[in-house]
């Protein structure tokens, strides 16, 4: 059975990433503040916990040691350099052959080539300012975390995902390499299914190295362009 460690495994999306993981057959092991520990009650005796903040070195150190994969949501959260802060602790720590899977959401780009929507534009410009003058929520960070994997030579992907929502299942979203792509016009997936995006491309090589930008596959976008769904992930 191989082992994976989820980084912010007590969040909706890792919570979601949890089930799927365990459905799949992995051993889960996973990183979240010790105040968020009861939210993984219902998982008690089929994972292994790691109280502590995400970018605590010691903590991922200890976590991800024996992983075959780790599954990491990048929180923009405060303004210590939290998303990069762990993003670095991961690459650092991992296994060398291990499958590192981030989350992160459309604002950030790999090559410079993404076309974005005013909203997105805007809440980058505007509204990002602000959090961080409130010392809420940095959203640059996120972007020099993704930049240091992008120049990483680990086996990263980087899974960039359009508004959620929550529901029951449609399936394993559908992707393009570059936001403003026909294919994610929809800009909406279903929060379970960007868990399941996370956990498949542990078994995808395909991704390896690349920053996928999912909607998902029950979206209008998605079904006024299911001649180009070739480029989705599909599950091993």
């Amino acid at each position: 059975m191989k082992r994976i460690c989820i980084i912010g495994i007590s969040g909706k999306l890792g919570q979601y990433m949890t089930e799927h993981a365990l459905a799949a057959g992995y051993q889960v092991a996973g990183v979240c503040r010790p105040e968020s520990v009861h939210k993984l009650d219902r998982f008690a005796g089929r994972i292994t916990i790691h109280p502590g903040r995400t970018n605590d070195r010691a903590v991922i150190e200890q976590a991800v040691r024996g992983c075959q994969g780790v599954l990491t949501v990048l929180a923009p959260w405060g303004v210590d350099d939290y998303a990069s802060g762990t993003a670095r602790a991961v690459m650092d720590f991992a296994e060398p052959e291990a499958r590192l899977i981030f989350s992160c959401g459309w604002h950030i780009s790999r090559d410079g080539k993404d076309r974005y929507s005013w909203k997105i534009r805007a809440i980058v410009a505007l509204l990002g300012p602000v959090l961080r003058a409130l010392r809420l929520v940095d959203l640059n960070d996120q972007v020099v975390a993704t930049d240091a994997i992008f120049a990483s030579d680990t086996k990263w992907t980087v899974v960039r995902g359009s508004d959620l929502e929550e529901g029951p299942s449609q399936g394993l979203p559908v992707w393009a390499e570059h936001v403003g792509d026909p294919l994610l016009a929809s800009n909406l997936t279903r929060r379970i299914d960007f868990a399941l995006f996370m956990v498949a491309a542990i078994a995808d090589d395909s991704l390896i190295r690349q920053a996928p930008a999912i909607v998902g596959c029950a979206s209008a976008s998605a079904r006024a362009h299911r001649h180009e769904v070739s480029r989705s992930a599909q599950p091993a």
